[in-house]
């Protein structure tokens, strides 16, 4: 198993995030995770740099820490050919640390720019498989040319590619997206801790590392702790179908007023008690996953990853799946 701290663009500045990500390799996390945003979710998080330009920066600053994306979409605010380069670049100055973490996005962040996001979910599944295929053509060398019913490219070429390309781990969470997973994936990327997502992807014949973000937020107290993550990630709640549809942040935050301190304790491990952050990350121990994410919605990143070195580093990596009653 490995562990990771999510680097949340969406709630600091750039150079904040750097030093966050030196902060997390020097407690021992073995790699960051960084979203890939135009909008942050509310706007009162008020931050969301360019992910790719923070991540070449943490790729020069650090040394062993691994570097992933949380994920990209590939197929409309970025064409999959500039992916690909962006990717295989950061591979190298990276010394090959980067996994490319891929998605069929977000209303959010894709709406911005030509013909806007699909409105249906089947365009957007085929407008990724095409994105991977492309992606994988140009991570093969030479020049290459696609022809495909949403996406092409002409005389492309990627001059600088690793020896060993990155890792793909799609985002998936229902059927459809974990056979795709398991199909033009190196791995699975989920943000519930449901079983169903990585026993579907196995029965897709998917055997790659599953990414899993877990929910924190460290305070001294409980309260304090989840007064913060309602605050600035309450749209967590609203689940996958919701985060992909609205459109800017406005909209997330009117639809999470109902949202209560008491919804955020349940979901979230809250305030400083060890027990209960151990508790959340075994949820997605027993769903399957083994590359799991702490993403701290907390006050105080400091405060946290500290926390994490004294406290969690050594619970969480002991941590095996419960062992089932037979059935």
């Amino acid at each position: 198993m490995q562990v990771g701290y999510k680097l949340a663009a969406e709630a600091f500045g750039p150079a904040e995030l750097v030093r966050q990500a030196v902060l997390a390799e020097e407690a021992g996390f073995d790699f960051v995770e960084i979203s890939d945003h135009y909008h942050p979710w509310l706007d009162n998080q008020g931050h969301s740099p360019f992910a790719w330009t923070v991540l070449g920066t943490i790729a020069a600053r650090t040394s062993r820490i691994g570097l992933a994306t949380g994920v990209t979409c590939p197929t409309v605010r970025y064409h999959p050919a500039i992916v690909a380069q962006a990717a295989a670049t950061l591979a190298l100055l990276s010394e090959g640390r980067f996994v490319l973490g891929v998605g069929s996005g977000e209303r959010l962040n894709e709406h911005i720019v030509g013909p806007g996001f699909p409105d249906a979910v089947r365009p957007r599944h085929d407008m990724l498989r095409e994105a991977l295929e492309v992606i994988r053509l140009l991570w093969s060398g030479g020049y290459q040319s696609y022809e495909g019913t949403y996406l092409r490219i002409q005389d492309a070429r990627v001059f600088d590619l690793p020896d060993e390309l990155p890792l793909i781990a799609v985002a998936a969470s229902g059927l459809e997206s974990t056979r795709l997973a398991a199909e033009l994936g190196d791995g699975l990327f989920a943000t519930e801790d449901k079983p169903s997502i990585v026993r579907h992807y196995r029965e897709a014949g998917g055997s790659g590392p599953r990414y899993g973000e877990v929910p924190m937020a460290w305070a001294q107290d409980a309260h304090t702790a989840a007064r913060a993550a309602l605050e600035t990630s309450r749209w967590a709640l609203t689940g996958w179908k919701v985060m992909s549809e609205l459109p800017n942040p406005v909209n997330f935050d009117a639809a999470t007023t109902t949202v209560r301190e008491e919804d955020i304790l349940e979901k979230f491990a809250c305030g400083d008690n060890p027990r209960r952050f151990v508790e959340v990350a075994q949820s997605y121990i027993d769903a399957g996953f083994d590359r799991l994410v702490m993403q701290n919605a907390g006050p105080d990143p400091d405060g946290f990853i500290d926390f994490y070195q004294r406290e969690l580093d050594g619970r969480i990596r002991q941590l095996k799946p419960t062992p089932r009653e037979p059935e």
